[in-house]
């Protein structure tokens, strides 16, 4: 199961941080070049523990849904949010919030696995890890951005 972590260290309060990592608006904006929209369940706003939202997302040229449920939150230190529906075999995103000499260090690790088989074994290692990874590292450079910006206000 491939795992994928990134830390990014972000100068602005944890908890301005947390609601915008779990803003469903704000990471949709984020990623508005790479097809990621939420289409079902809760579509807008903060994620709370038990909210369900399945996103329509464009990986690789395949069009996908995936559905996600908050599994945890824990203000304003984690979410987790994991598969529930769609093209992944599994699929679990910690979402972490820890504050250091007065700032946040934000840490995403995600485990997911894909359905098929040998040929998702290959492509989760290959293609896909990679895929996902420069995702997230945009998405949390935008999100730094965004922080620094509402600290500063």
């Amino acid at each position: 199961m491939p795992q994928i972590v990134v830390e990014t260290e972000i100068n602005a309060d944890i908890e301005i941080c947390f609601d915008l990592a779990r803003d469903i608006g704000f990471y949709a904006q984020s990623l508005k070049n790479k097809s990621e929209i939420p289409v079902d369940g809760k579509t807008s706003g903060l994620v709370e523990k038990g909210d369900s939202i399945t996103w329509e997302v464009n990986y690789l040229g395949l069009l996908q849904h995936l559905t996600l449920e908050v599994s945890e939150l824990k203000k304003p230190k984690l979410f987790v949010d994991e598969r529930t529906d769609g093209s992944f075999k599994s699929y679990r995103h910690d979402h972490i919030f820890k504050e250091h000499d007065g700032k946040t260090i934000m840490v995403d690790i995600l485990h997911f696995t894909s359905k098929y088989r040998i040929v998702g074994k290959i492509l989760d290692s290959l293609i896909l890890k990679r895929h996902i990874k420069r995702i997230l590292i945009t998405r949390n450079e935008i999100l730094k951005q965004k922080a620094e910006e509402l600290s500063k206000q």
